[in-house]
């Protein structure tokens, strides 16, 4: 006798349709109708929680009431500047502007940035090309430095560049490169020169050997290689590095408050962290937030638009060539 039994995935059809191949790829790895619905609906959670603070901020920016927000609003129920016009007129109580605030921030970032690349793509040249004595240990102790994390050199670059300064015939302190923005751009390119090592080695790995080869055979010096063969190649390396470097010191705070005393020094993370009060009531929520977006924003925005850049600099030193 035949048996007629039909198998229970196929008599379903709702597993029949969650077990449906939607995925329209035919090379690879192909996921069933409910393997997607399930990666789709962790992939909103994620979603939904990463912008959750994000919503909450931009509404209290845009409230008019500086006191302390007694609903849980994602939109704005009104459309107010205020907030952002008090930051952009009088963003604290120190006598310094806006204008100002930002050209130390900026300063800050561009210097460390352009002095990390700088000095990181000739030791990652080195690094990449050369063999000699203590390489291997030498590498090994430039990752050391990423590893820790960069609070635990405060103290000791702190009572380092704190020595390094020039008084008067009274005895006056005239500089301290401890309370400078120089200072502290040295000890933040303390903790941004391992990583832009790391990442510029990475992507000069990739280079063939053979271009420099070649043009040594045409007569070319050791420095002229790298200037004109090696620097050329690796330009969208640097540009990435450049920009990572930049977006994380623009953030910057803890160096900046260690170090830090006058107001004129200040940058737009200190301003932030100098409007909040002793308790949550003292602080003026609307213009906190309108200041957390408005230094946020550009870096934001710059990222969004040369992600594939940023994503595509980076996996391109990821595998040797």
């Amino acid at each position: 006798m035949r048996n007629t039994t039909v198998p229970q995935s196929k008599s379903n059809p709702i597993r029949r349709i969650l077990s449906m191949n939607t995925s329209g790829e035919k090379a690879g790895r192909s996921l069933s109708l409910g393997r997607q619905l399930v990666l789709q609906l962790i992939c909103l959670a994620i979603t939904a929680s990463v912008l959750f603070p994000i919503m909450y901020l931009v509404t209290l920016a845009f409230s008019s009431n500086p006191g302390r927000p007694s609903a849980l609003d994602l939109f704005p129920r009104e459309i107010s500047l205020v907030a952002f016009e008090q930051v952009l007129t009088k963003p604290t109580a120190n006598p310094v502007t806006f204008l100002e605030l930002l050209r130390n921030s900026l300063a800050l970032s561009l210097g460390v940035a352009t002095f990390a690349v700088l000095v990181a793509v000739t030791a990652a040249y080195a690094f990449a090309r050369f063999r000699f004595k203590g390489r291997a240990f030498l590498m090994v102790a430039v990752l050391f430095v990423i590893l820790m994390p960069s609070v635990g050199l405060s103290t000791p670059l702190y009572l380092l560049m704190n020595g390094v300064r020039t008084v008067d015939a009274t005895g006056k302190v005239i500089f301290n490169l401890r309370d400078s923005l120089l200072g502290v751009g040295i000890a933040i390119s303390a903790g941004a020169l391992p990583f832009a090592i790391w990442n510029l080695k990475g992507y000069l790995d990739t280079i063939p050997k053979e271009l420099e080869e070649a043009a040594r055979i045409d007569g070319a010096s050791f420095n002229q290689t790298f200037v004109r063969i090696m620097l050329p190649l690796a330009a969208p390396a640097l540009a990435v590095t450049f920009f990572l470097s930049f977006m994380g010191n623009w953030q910057e705070f803890v160096m900046s408050w260690l170090f830090l005393t006058k107001p004129q020094d200040y940058t737009l993370a200190m301003t932030l962290y100098n409007m909040t009060g002793q308790y949550a009531t003292q602080v003026p929520w609307n213009r906190f937030s309108a200041m957390v977006v408005i230094i946020a924003l550009p870096v934001a925005v710059v990222y969004i638009i040369l992600q594939k850049q940023i994503v595509g600099g980076l996996t391109s030193g990821g595998v040797k060539g």
